[in-house]
């Protein structure tokens, strides 16, 4: 009797009651008449989610949940959020699609099912089409539905025709056939072509849901997802100038944690971290006799108006997820992202069959990246890896191993700065595409060439020290780049690769000669030319090996990758510069140092690998404790 008193004394203590933090159980076993408990477990997520406040843990047990998640509510702090997580060790599904049965032979291979509009309910994802803002769809029609066979995606055709000719796209090393939809007022006719299969004996299932994970209302703060599988959603096009709902997305929100999981087959994006409806909704396509840059110049300061700050939006933490088979992105967010950590992520096989474009593709894009941490993804087989957008200030982009992309590993687009650049590794043919001014990179090992541009036509915003609010707008005047103790070379292999002629304002070159033209002055020190890679005409001081050949290769083990290369003997002895913030000094435009979030000081202390770094003469490249000579490192 005594502990209850007590118990309650507590309960109730300062005058408030304290609500315990509760646990919640859902299972495929289970009803949502339950009470949730591990005895009588939900039967979905959903159910669990109308139930849960702040503080309290929902956990999911294994099996395939066919459900759209829309919390209803977050949580309140860091410390008192709501938690999904998948349980310990088992394997939790989570799908946007249902199984399709019913499929009747139309002609050869081709298979074709009815599914009255009942069936979709309000959202049939063959009856919408994908556009937006920057969108091409390369002149044919685009659904966000999809079809999969026993797992694998196939790939929707333009025409019905086309099905019965069997016309395969090859994709990541497999034969991928097409199929087709048609509707009318009351039906939607799916065609696919099955090569052989029987539709009805195999696993077919379609998209049907939008999302898997994404709160319908923003300003739901405060979630952990962790140790999910999500696959199989119809998403939108998502545009900086419109709500980005992703597969699994924050919706304008603050404070989310997205860890330990496997996103795949979003028609669009992977995660979200992006903007909301109300600063705009494809806003250039309604409106196109104003541009785009100003179109989203307004958005800005609409945004600003309904309280886009940091005590109110970001700060999200996407950690150690694996993404992939996504034809847009594998993260995108548009002023959503800001003061978030994105880190340890395997990203691959984003916009791998092509069949539409547009100018948000990429591993990872994000615009007004501010005092955003990218640090330590894994970005391959990708159109373009990382791409910041607009107001990348208080940016740091470090300790991260791209390779295999066909457009370029970091594009850094009408950026004033400052924002930081490495110990990262960037293998792809181009390496870097810089149409921004205010960057600092540094002891970076670039295997590809370089793109430099002056963007003298659109202006755009630079913010107050770690602000979101907009301190000026300017166009962009290339120079003022910083470019210590990297490493630039060409790959034999890539010797015959007939790199773009110089354009207007656009330069191209292996190594700093890209900067040759450039309208301001460069700071440069420390680096290392190797195999041809030519530095910048004014550079002080430099290690030039014209005819060293570093033999880089890259090498794929199951979860491991292994990066080969020789090292000439001298690397050691180039008298590099150990970079701090004070070393560094101001931007010209923003007039900012490049220093840590928290405005304290950073220096570029540790490697690649986390080495600590000599502070009087620091090593070239992102690498420390390197000797001479053919070393094989193991990079992931």
């Amino acid at each position: 009797m005594k502990k209850d008193v007590l118990l309650l004394s507590f309960l109730f203590l300062f005058s408030g009651i304290i609500v315990l933090a509760r646990e919640y159980h859902v299972s495929v076993h289970g009803d949502d008449q339950g009470d949730g408990t591990i005895a009588s477990p939900f039967r979905t997520i959903s159910k669990a989610a109308e139930q849960a406040v702040a503080g309290d843990i929902i956990i999911v047990h294994e099996g395939v949940y066919r459900e759209w998640v829309n919390p209803p509510r977050g949580g309140e702090s860091d410390e008192k959020r709501i938690v999904y997580r998948a349980g310990e060790g088992e394997k939790v599904v989570i799908k946007g699609s249902e199984i399709i049965r019913g499929w009747k032979k139309f002609r050869g291979d081709v298979w074709r099912v009815t599914l009255p509009d009942t069936f979709f309910g309000n959202f049939n994802p063959y009856k919408e089409i994908l556009h937006g803002d920057w969108f091409n769809d390369r002149g044919r029609i685009h659904h966000p539905g999809e079809v999969y066979v026993n797992g694998q995606s196939l790939y929707e055709s333009a025409t019905l025709e086309n099905l019965f000719v069997a016309k395969t796209l090859k994709v990541d090393g497999k034969n991928l056939y097409p199929w087709y939809c048609e509707t009318d007022k009351d039906n939607t006719y799916i065609y696919a072509c099955f090569h052989g299969l029987h539709p009805n004996r195999e696993q077919v299932e379609i998209n049907v849901r939008r999302t898997c994970f994404y709160p319908e209302k923003p300003g739901v703060n405060y979630i952990t997802v962790k140790g999910f599988i999500m696959r199989q959603a119809a998403t939108p096009w998502a545009p900086p100038t419109a709500e980005q709902p992703g597969l699994l997305g924050t919706h304008w929100s603050k404070g989310w944690i997205i860890e330990d999981n496997v996103i795949s087959d979003s028609k669009c994006v992977g995660i979200t971290l992006g903007k909301d409806r109300k600063s705009g909704q494809n806003v250039w396509s309604k409106n196109p006799c104003i541009d785009g840059a100003t179109h989203y110049n307004e958005v800005i300061f609409r945004a600003l108006k309904e309280g886009w700050s940091k005590e109110h939006i970001g700060s999200h933490i996407v950690r150690n997820n694996t993404i992939y088979n996504c034809e847009q992105a594998g993260i995108v967010g548009s002023l959503g992202a800001v003061y978030s950590q994105i880190c340890e992520n395997h990203i691959y096989n984003i916009w791998i069959k092509r069949l539409f474009t547009g100018a948000e593709i990429a591993g990872i894009k994000i615009h007004a990246a501010i005092d955003v941490k990218i640090r330590q993804n894994r970005i391959h087989n990708v159109g373009r890896g990382i791409w910041l957008d607009w107001m990348a200030q208080g940016t740091r982009v470090s300790g991260n191993l791209l390779y295999d992309n066909t457009e370029e590993d970091l594009f850094v687009e009408v950026d004033h700065g400052p924002f930081l650049v490495d110990n990262n590794l960037f293998l792809s043919p181009k390496s870097l595409r810089n149409w921004s001014e205010g960057a600092a990179c540094v002891h970076n090992l670039m295997a590809g060439y370089l793109e430099v541009y002056e963007e003298r036509a659109r202006y755009t915003p630079y913010m107050f020290a770690h602000s979101t609010q907009v301190a000026g707008l300017r166009n962009i005047h290339d120079g003022q780049q910083r470019y210590y103790n990297n490493i630039f070379m060409i790959p034999d292999a890539r010797k015959s690769i007939k790199i773009p002629g110089n354009r207007h304002y656009m330069w191209f070159a292996w190594g700093l000669a890209a900067y040759d033209r450039s309208s301001h002055k460069m700071m440069l020190d420390g680096n290392v030319y190797l195999n041809g890679a030519k530095p910048y005409r004014l550079e002080p001081g430099y290690l030039a090996a014209p005819d060293f050949d570093p033999g880089i290769q890259i090498e794929e083990k199951g979860k491991h990758v292994y990066l080969s290369l020789t090292f000439p003997d001298s690397l050691k002895n180039t008298g590099t510069p150990f970079i701090t913030t004070a070393f560094l000094g101001k931007t010209k435009i923003s007039r900012l140092p490049y220093e840590n979030p928290d405005a304290t000081p950073l220096q570029i202390d540790t490697d690649y690998f986390g080495n600590t770094r000599n502070n009087k003469n620091p090593v070239p490249g992102p690498f420390e404790n390197i000797t001479a000579g053919k070393v094989r490192l193991e990079v992931w």
